[in-house]
């Protein structure tokens, strides 16, 4: 017996390291993993938002150079000027407004730097052209400055043109990056993350480069790193003492135990256990003890019960494992309690009328239980018998409060299924669905030779509306352009918020055109639904679409680049538009 138990302690401690090493192991794999990624996409994000931040605030200055030049043309004075080809008076007033060109036939005043982006306006004169305005706004090391101001510590923004740097630290340089795909980049003998920009428009060809020091990144990843494993070891530590200690003290008591087994097995009915405490073995030993007490008057009754208890048991597992489906949950449920109490049968009537019978429904007295966990109302259960008495109502009731946390937990399961994939604001589909829609379906579409259509939308000054009349009316804004969404999409397609103010419309067996058509009708129906602010106001909901459609074997991080960039497109053109991209082909 000695030699027994201790090769069982053994395996308990065995088992139990095995338990605790294996999933520390794989866990500290995992997040190690996890944590180095992490740092890399939060980095990218920061680097995603700040050029996000740099391009409004170029376009911004864009706006400005053109209001400037068009100011300009209608003032009095400069008309005169030009008209009288008056060198002195034009530089006087390209003296008063920095970065001005003013130019009448061969006679003009004012800079034209370079590189820079340039607004132009024409001044006529009785229909009749005398001169030229020319705002730039020129990119130099100071612009980049004031613009990557979203950039963390030790962030820099620069201007690449035909892959060198033209603008920003380290001018000259040859910087080859993807539009919209982070990359390394070094710089001064820097290691940095960099993400660039599309080109451009104006000056054409000329793209922003964001970047954030590598090393910080390494650092963060590092430290995450180190305090897994620290982590790892004091868990290990109290894995090893909780081990030991656990074997020591579950061999002594079932040492005890199998002491007094062996003498009950031997015919010695009047060996006890030595109770000890009021732990769970010192429960074991009292029952142990009542049992050998009683176990010749009640041996026949004792098999029975135990047989009873056993498939009761089993069928209350089985419950127990199909609690995410409450229909088959429900008739187990019935089934266990009919064969843990002995009652003849037994008849489930759920809220919504169904209802679901086990045994034989014969009997002359019946028992209702109401199927219930806190406020939730599952519905009823009555158990059928010839007799029903108090052990039977009881053994019935237990049961059933163990069938009320199933079905809780069949009824939360379904209800966090349904959060994962739903945005809790506008009731669409959230970023996860959209993503796995538009993985299914462009798998879809290559297996047949469809075409897949991807509309990106965005609200036009969503950020303005917030700061003006607050957060409530921007949720009612979000709501609204959700609500034209929802009523524009066909019955097969899929509309969801992408993210912030971006929504997302995946359209299966549709091309760019009738993506376009798709977006138009949705921009319409959004600008005729205004919102009325707290204080009466009325907001008027814009929006601007980008459209991209593809074909063959694209990837979805292809098709998602092209209809982001067609929104881009959208959005630097003025907003409140539709503008197509491109439909991609056989992109391997």
């Amino acid at each position: 017996m000695q030699g027994r138990l201790q090769s069982f302690r053994l395996k308990l401690v065995a088992w139990f390291a095995l338990l605790a090493l294996l999933p520390l192991a794989v866990a500290f794999y995992g997040y190690d993993a996890l944590a180095k990624r992490s740092e890399s996409r939060r980095a990218d994000a920061s680097l995603e938002a700040a050029l996000r931040v740099a391009v409004a605030g170029y376009s911004q200055r864009l706006d400005a150079a053109g209001a400037t030049a068009q100011r300009l043309a209608g003032e009095l004075r400069v008309q005169r000027a030009l008209a009288a080809h008056d060198r002195t008076a034009l530089a006087a007033i390209a003296a008063d407004a920095p970065g001005v060109r003013l130019s009448a036939g061969t006679v003009a005043a004012g800079p034209l730097p370079g590189p820079a982006a340039r607004r132009s306006v024409a001044v006529q004169d009785r229909g009749r052209r005398i001169g030229t305005i020319t705002a730039s706004v020129r990119i130099d090391r100071q612009l980049l400055g004031a613009l990557g101001v979203g950039l963390g510590p030790g962030g820099r923004l620069l201007a690449v043109r035909d892959g060198r740097v033209v603008a920003g630290t380290a001018a000259g340089t040859r910087l080859r990056l993807a539009p919209g795909r982070p990359g390394r980049a070094r710089i001064d003998g820097t290691t940095s993350r960099a993400l660039a920009t599309s080109s451009l428009v104006d000056p054409p060809g000329l793209a922003l480069v964001a970047l954030t020091p590598q090393a910080a990144i390494d650092a963060a990843a590092r430290s995450a790193e180190l305090r897994l494993a620290g982590v790892l070891l004091a868990s290990l530590l109290l894995f090893g003492i909780v081990i030991f200690l656990l074997g020591r003290s579950v061999v002594t008591t079932l040492g005890r135990l199998a002491g007094a087994a062996d003498a009950i097995a031997g015919g010695h009915l009047d060996e006890r256990v030595d109770v000890r405490g009021r732990d769970e073995f010192a429960q074991l030993g009292g029952a142990f003890n009542r049992m050998a007490a009683q176990l010749q008057q009640q041996m026949i009754e004792l098999r029975t019960e135990r047989h009873r208890v056993h498939e009761a048991t089993t069928r209350f597992g089985q419950a127990l494992g199909a609690t995410h489906d409450p229909q088959q949950l429900l008739q187990v449920v019935a089934e266990s309690v009919v064969h843990a109490t002995g009652a003849s049968g037994a008849l489930v009537r759920t809220r919504t009328g169904d209802v679901l019978e086990a045994g034989t429904q014969g009997g002359a007295e019946e028992v209702t239980f109401p199927l219930q966990f806190g406020a939730t109302d599952f519905g009823s259960l009555v158990i059928r018998g010839s007799e029903l008495d108090a052990d039977q109502v009881e053994t019935a009731r237990a049961l059933l409060a163990q069938a009320g946390v199933a079905l809780e937990n069949a009824r939360l399961h379904r209800l966090v299924e349904r959060q994962a994939l739903v945005d809790g604001l506008t009731g669409l589909a959230n970023r996860r669905s959209l993503e796995e829609t538009l993985t299914t379906e462009l798998a879809r579409a290559r297996r047949l030779g469809h075409e897949l259509c991807l509309i990106l939308a965005d609200l036009d000054r969503f950020k303005q509306v917030n700061d003006r009349f607050g957060h409530p009316t921007g949720d009612e804004v979000l709501r609204v352009f959700a609500q034209a969404l929802a009523g524009t999409v066909r019955a097969g397609d899929v509309a969801g918020r992408w993210g912030g103010e971006e929504f997302a419309l995946i359209l299966a067996g549709v091309g760019v055109e009738g993506g376009i058509e798709l977006a138009e009708r949705a921009r319409r129906r959004t600008s005729t639904h205004p919102v009325t602010a707290p204080t009466g106001e009325v907001v008027t909901v814009t929006a601007s679409f980008g459209v991209a459609a593809c074909s063959g074997s694209a990837g979805v991080d292809e098709l998602i680049d092209a209809a982001d960039s067609a929104l881009y497109a959208a959005k630097r053109d003025g907003r409140d538009r539709v503008v197509a991209g491109a439909t991609l082909g056989e992109v391997v």
